[in-house]
């Protein structure tokens, strides 16, 4: 179809993707549990989070793989926002000179907290934003998901225009239900994809939807043609 790469796999299916001929786009430092709740909001979470990404960003450098995903966690009672983003901050800061020596971008994703995960504390794009500007490295940036940010703000084109710096990655899916990109739902992946292009993105935009027709390659080639520009 044309794709380039695979997003989402963990360490041990790495390879499996380098010998189909894709590169890992995203991958994960590690397969446990909590992976979304457990983020770097909370610096009770930071020791088991940072090592993981020690473990995984020479692995990544060696196998290739462009990003490592990572999580800003469920809200914590007693940690408020600015605490959060501080928390954050602090967290990242600590991995970015390792992952600037791989040359592996640790991307942290927005989620929404509205549908999918509710108590999700990065669920608007300021809030990681702000958390860029305090890390303010080339190696940790955002994993905009599209989807995610159109449920919690809208005004996704502006928004990505406005922040292209601190973002490293993209996801798409559709909304209403996180189908199909076509004109079945609200938003105009064309144009997205258009704005993403002329802000001269240079990363990976990935197809993170959840099919309805009966073969599934069909609405995955339909969207590669939606977005290309």
């Amino acid at each position: 179809m044309g794709f380039a790469a695979i997003d989402l796999l963990f360490p041990d299916e790495w390879s499996v993707a380098a010998d189909a001929g894709l590169t890992v786009s995203m991958g994960y430092a590690s397969r446990r549990d909590k992976f979304i709740a457990t983020g770097f909001n909370d610096p009770a979470n930071h020791t088991l989070l940072l090592g993981e990404l020690e473990a995984a960003l020479p692995l990544a450098a060696n196998a290739r793989v462009a990003n490592l995903i990572a999580m800003f966690g469920n809200r914590v009672s007693g940690i408020d926002e600015p605490a959060a983003i501080a928390n954050c901050v602090a967290g990242l800061a600590r991995i970015a000179p390792l992952a600037e020596k791989h040359g592996v971008t640790v991307c942290v994703e927005l989620l929404n907290s509205k549908v999918d995960h509710p108590g999700y504390q990065g669920d608007h794009t300021a809030f990681g934003v702000t958390v860029m500007r305090g890390v303010n490295s080339p190696r940790v940036r955002l994993l905009y998901d599209i989807y995610h940010m159109q449920i919690m703000e809208g005004d996704v084109i502006r928004t990505i225009r406005d922040n292209i710096t601190w973002i490293g990655h993209f996801h798409t899916g559709g909304v209403p239900g996180r189908h199909e990109i076509n004109d079945s739902q609200e938003l105009n992946y064309h144009a997205i994809a258009a704005a993403i292009a002329d802000a001269n993105f240079q990363g990976y935009v990935a197809h993170e939807f959840v099919p309805t027709r009966s073969d599934p390659f069909l609405s995955l080639e339909e969207a590669l043609r939606i977005c290309t520009v």
